[in-house]
């Protein structure tokens, strides 16, 4: 293969032209407002509450921050089940919080937690559960909130990768008692770095504004013991830039996605999701799911093959949180039992995936996979 080509990235932030984010800069340069609630921060929070269909959304400098803060708002102890197959700051949030997190297995079908196992978690320890909607793919949301119902437990969101996902036409951040956003530069919509709670109602807000403002109710009040989690102007500026364009990014992951299931529909070895009924997708991710036994080459193999070509893949999610040594005092005993987790991690790969990525590379990218070399 011809190894000429530029580098090729598993993602690429998306931004808009620089000229069209310089009227943004002139305005906080001339109101001299950084950062704590300003013109933007509101303005945001109000566009991305209609964009998205939910009834309140709090803003916060990162998704881990957000993670971290919807724990403390549910005032979460104990243990909370969650998943080993996602990034870490999901389980980093739980140890943050003082609770422990106990990983539960997920299901081949859609790599979400497999409700089929949550209950059987279930201690009198447990006070939450922690899905994750991986790779923008909705949980089982009826499945996990009867489970929770029936065992008094509250559900957090971690929906990093659900940006404007959507079943049956309605939003699935509505699901749970919060859902948590991330905006990070390698998300669909980006704010450089950022994040988001989704609530329910103005209470909660309310609660969770103070918790990422050190506390304060009022200038003379401080009501709880909160952190400094908020969006700075930039960030919440270039997030109502970037909502003029997400729609039309979202339809140019959509059409690469086609593109790759069209090249890779016959390489034997190759799996990869196809459409999920009543869902409207985002095409965050398109990850790869290589069966050594077919295929003839590992998952790792192959990893080593595309990054000769210079394409540079990344094995979401691989370790899982289980494997990490930093997480080997927590949660002994179920680390052992997730085969379905295990498996998947030996065998994703996500390609690249990025609105600016050119169809003839995403051809080039599945003639490597096809050709093994």
């Amino acid at each position: 293969m011809n190894k000429k080509h530029k580098r090729i990235n598993v993602i690429q932030p998306f931004l808009p032209d620089l000229k069209e984010f310089i009227p943004y800069l002139e305005k906080i340069w001339d109101s001299k407002w950084l950062t704590n609630n300003g013109q933007f921060h509101q303005q945001l929070e109000k566009e991305l509450a209609e964009f998205l269909g939910v009834k309140h959304i709090c803003l916060f400098a990162n998704g881990t921050f957000g993670l971290i803060i919807a724990l403390k708002a549910l005032e979460i102890t104990g243990e909370v089940i969650t998943t080993p197959y996602s990034f870490v700051a999901t389980s980093h949030s739980i140890v943050w919080n003082k609770a422990t997190p106990v990983f539960c297995d997920i299901d081949e079908n859609n790599l979400n937690i497999d409700p089929e196992k949550i209950e059987e978690l279930i201690t009198n320890k447990t006070t939450a559960i922690m899905p994750v909607h991986i790779y923008g793919h909705p949980c089982d949301n009826e499945r996990i909130q009867t489970i929770a119902d029936r065992h008094n437990l509250k559900v957090i969101y971690d929906a990093a990768h659900a940006f404007n996902v959507k079943q049956n036409d309605h939003s699935i951040l509505n699901w749970g008692d919060l859902s948590v956003l991330s905006f990070h530069a390698t998300k669909v919509f980006n704010t450089f770095e950022g994040g988001a709670i989704v609530c329910h109602d103005k209470d909660m807000k309310r609660k969770i504004d103070d918790l990422k403002n050190f506390g304060f109710h009022s200038e003379t009040e401080v009501a709880t013991v909160g952190i400094n989690a908020k969006m700075n102007e930039v960030q919440a500026a270039m997030g109502l830039l970037q909502l003029k364009y997400v729609e039309d990014n979202i339809s140019k992951r959509k059409k690469i996605t086609e593109y790759y299931r069209k090249y890779l529909k016959n390489v034997e070895g190759i799996k990869y999701f196809s459409y999920i009924p009543n869902v409207t997708a985002n095409y965050s991710y398109f990850p790869i799911f290589v069966d050594k036994n077919k295929y003839g080459k590992t998952r790792d193999e192959l990893y080593e093959i595309l990054k000769k070509n210079n394409i540079f893949p990344r094995r979401y999610f691989y370790p899982l949180i289980s494997q990490f040594s930093s997480y080997q005092n927590f949660d002994s005993t179920s680390k052992y039992n997730l085969p379905i987790a295990n498996k998947i991690a030996e065998q994703v790969l996500c390609l690249p995936i990025y609105p600016e990525l050119d169809i003839e590379n995403v051809k080039l990218i599945s003639e490597i996979i096809k050709l093994k070399k």
